[in-house]
């Protein structure tokens, strides 16, 4: 049981990390004149430079070895990290041409995706609750395809990407910067030889923009990691539950920058849209959080002995309902 002043600092490091995550839309536009793509690849390069000093100081490199003695784990870090740079490059290239609200929703409806995922690949049986809440995200993307003039797709291959990314991850069973630390590895060589090649054709920002944008370019790793090092302090010290309600911190933030600072569009048919999603995801929490606490009821009733065995693993895997379904966020690697 952790006590209340390791709840609070737990707290104040998941806003932290789901605060980051969400205002990072306002970042990205800092790069330019960078591409998506070279942005992308430096985000790459310089996480890896971040995180490996961090495993240096901390001296935790044992995983590494570990992992190369075992193939199946590293070819899943490799469909992980293949995975993930759709995941970043699609939304760098969406924030900086200004859909930002379109990405906000793939996250939105990411924990919808991952229960679908759960039933399609997983044979996963659903509560009528979620059924429920699955139907109606499907008719809201029906809504939104009529909203756009044309099917989400930011958002579907931002919620899919991440979805099959959570799916991995769990896999693979990594930490949070340790995962990082091997995708960043994977994609390192192909990312710095695209930066190469954009510096042999002239193209490349980084080297013709000034020290101050060379400077922003390389804090692109601190940006993808520092959110996922207070991620992992939060996800110690409170209940995945409240991390499931965390993480819908960062699609409200990113919603509302595109609304108010970014001034984009929102239509009559794409507010009921996004309306249909969040009946969804509240309907969604609820079941979960209702779930979680006839689990603990069953808890107290059943005793200390029975607590720390088949209930105990009961309530986490309720908590881990109430998180998505899926890690809330191991990554950042995973977040935006």
């Amino acid at each position: 049981m952790k006590s209340r002043g390791e709840r609070h600092i737990g707290l104040l490091n998941g806003f932290a990390a789901y605060g980051m995550w969400g205002l990072v839309p306002l970042f990205w536009p800092l790069l330019k004149p960078a591409g998506a793509a070279e942005i992308l690849a430096h985000r790459m390069v310089w996480s890896l430079v971040f995180v490996a000093v961090a495993l240096v100081v901390v001296r935790r490199w044992a995983w590494a070895g570990e992992l190369l003695r075992q193939p199946r784990r590293l070819a899943l870090v490799t469909v992980a990290a293949a995975v993930i740079t759709v995941n970043w490059g699609v939304y760098i290239w969406a924030v900086n041409s200004g859909h930002v609200v379109e990405a906000s929703l793939g996250y939105f409806i990411n924990p919808l995706v991952t229960i679908a995922m759960g039933v399609l690949l997983l044979k996963e049986r659903l509560r009528r609750v979620q059924w429920a809440a699955v139907g109606i995200g499907a008719a809201a993307v029906l809504v939104l395809t009529v909203g756009y003039g044309r099917p989400p797709w930011i958002s579907l291959t931002l919620a899919f990407s991440f979805a099959t990314y959570g799916l991995v991850k769990k896999k693979v069973n990594l930490g949070g910067v340790e995962s990082l630390a091997a995708e960043t590895a994977i994609q390192f060589l192909p990312a710095l030889g695209y930066l190469l090649w954009l510096s042999g054709r002239g193209d490349l920002s980084f080297a013709s923009e000034g020290p101050g944008h060379a400077a922003l370019l390389a804090s692109t790793g601190i940006v993808t990691a520092l959110p996922l090092v207070c991620f992992g302090a939060a996800a110690i010290r409170v209940p995945l539950s409240t991390l499931g309600l965390l993480q819908y911190l960062a699609p409200v933030f990113q919603f509302l920058l595109g609304i108010f600072y970014f001034h984009e569009a929102m239509p009559p048919e794409r507010w009921a849209g996004f309306a249909l999603v969040w009946l969804a995801l509240t309907l969604l929490t609820w079941d979960a959080l209702r779930t979680a606490r006839t689990y603990r009821r069953g808890i107290s009733g059943a005793g200390a002995t029975m607590a720390t065995g088949t209930a105990g693993a009961a309530v986490r895997k309720a908590e881990s309902a109430a998180a998505g379904g899926a890690e809330p966020l191991d990554s950042p690697a995973a977040r935006p």
